[in-house]
């Protein structure tokens, strides 16, 4: 059995390649889906099956970051006229950085199970996720609302663990190199080595414990801020939602043997299993179900999870630097170098098409992705799509918000 499968190798580029080739070894599997491209140590878009192993690289930074979709029986069109009103809410009511911007107060059954934690240095980071929880935070993380096949709103977000996630693997990467848990371990270049832990040693099972709490933590925060955005909306009726992460390790069967699968930037799409997928603030987004057959198996049941980048942020936006500012204490940007796109005139597109859009930046701009529709023809048939939801409003963090959590 070939232990690569690689879907759309003419839309990825050889470094997502490179990458892939350097996580698997003899008795390992790797996949590639089309939205693949280069990352920390481990392709964005890439998933592997281990057989004793677990990868902290390969979960990444973001632990289960993902995406959650709800369907409302709202009619667009009785709304249409409140759109502007209804983006300035949710931009004003929801944190699209670290901090928050109202006194709302959040609260979660997680929170509690972060106060017992069975790995016991979660437990001291539980001030910071109760202040980060329901935050959205920057990058390519939003609150989008879109019109569906039949008129009827939708809501779709996309987000994932915040500092919770983030400073959990950092402390992991530093135990992996013999340090202490808060300790400053050294990351590597981005072409490092895979960390991988033995499932079966203290520290292997240390991480799945704490994988699994930010990974509660991370859905915690996406149903707080879609009940969020329905109160906004009057608490209209929820017919349908869809739930998903990726950033994640899950133990599965494939080819009649057990795996620890790490999918960093990649869905799982067992038969029948539901996901919801994001383009870019332009294009149309999608609802999906894994179809079983051959190319799904050698997929590892995995299917993409955006669109993809195709130019890196400091590409698109330019370069910038942070400053902190005497008067606020707040960081602030300075361009160093200019980038190479035109976020006026992607602000004046967005009004021609009549979408909202409150915050983002030239790093999120349409042309910094592959198109959605292009990457999912190149899956082969391996999932198929149940909705098609076209964007009406896009809420993300603007490029002078510093968030140092963002990806």
């Amino acid at each position: 059995m070939e232990n690569l499968t690689i879907f759309g190798r003419a839309i990825i580029d050889d470094n997502a390649i490179r990458q892939i080739k350097n996580c698997i070894r003899e008795h390992d599997i790797g996949v590639l889906t089309a939205d693949a491209h280069y990352g920390y140590s481990h392709p964005i878009g890439g998933a592997v099956a281990y057989k004793d192993k677990i990868s902290v690289s390969g979960v990444g930074f973001d632990i289960a970051c993902g995406n959650k979709a709800v369907k409302t029986d709202i009619c667009v069109d009785d709304i249409r006229k409140d759109l502007p009103h209804i983006l300035d809410e949710i931009f004003r009511r929801i944190s699209f950085g670290v901090g928050r911007p109202n006194n709302e107060p959040a609260d979660h059954e997680v929170l509690d199970r972060i106060a017992k934690a069975e790995f016991i240095p979660q437990r001291k980071m539980l001030k910071m996720a109760k202040e980060q929880l329901g935050t959205v935070g920057s990058g390519n993380h939003y609150v989008d609302l879109f019109e569906g096949e039949d008129g009827l709103l939708w809501i779709g977000v996309h987000f994932g663990s915040r500092g919770f996630g983030h400073k959990t693997a950092t402390g992991f990467i530093a135990m992996s190199q013999g340090l202490d848990f808060t300790d400053r371990g050294k990351e590597g270049a981005m072409d490092s080595p895979p960390i991988l832990l033995d499932i079966h040693s203290d520290l292997g099972q240390s991480y799945i414990q704490a994988m699994n709490l930010a990974g509660a933590y991370a859905y915690a925060g996406r149903d707080m801020v879609v009940a969020k955005v329905i109160e906004i909306l009057g608490n209209p009726k929820v017919a349908f939602e869809v739930h998903n992460h990726h950033n994640f390790a899950w133990t599965e069967k494939h080819f009649g043997e057990d795996y620890w699968v790490v999918r960093k930037g990649c869905t799982p799409a067992f038969p029948g299993q539901q996901g919801f997928i994001g383009a870019n603030m332009l294009d149309a987004s999608v609802v999906i179900e894994g179809v079983e057959g051959h190319l799904s198996q050698k997929a590892l049941y995995s299917t993409v999870h955006g669109a993809g980048r195709v130019m890196s942020r400091t590409e698109a936006a330019g370069k910038k630097k942070w400053i902190r500012d005497k008067k606020n204490g707040k960081k602030v940007p300075t361009i160093v170098a200019r980038g190479k796109v035109d976020f006026d005139a992607v602000k004046l597109l967005m009004k021609g098409k009549n979408i909202e859009l409150r915050g983002a930046g030239a790093d999120e701009a349409p042309e910094v992705y592959k198109k959605l529709q292009e990457v999912m023809a190149h899956m082969g048939g391996t999932v198929e799509v149940l909705h098609t939801l076209n964007p009406i409003g896009v809420a993300m963090a603007g490029g002078d918000i510093y968030d140092p959590y963002k990806d």
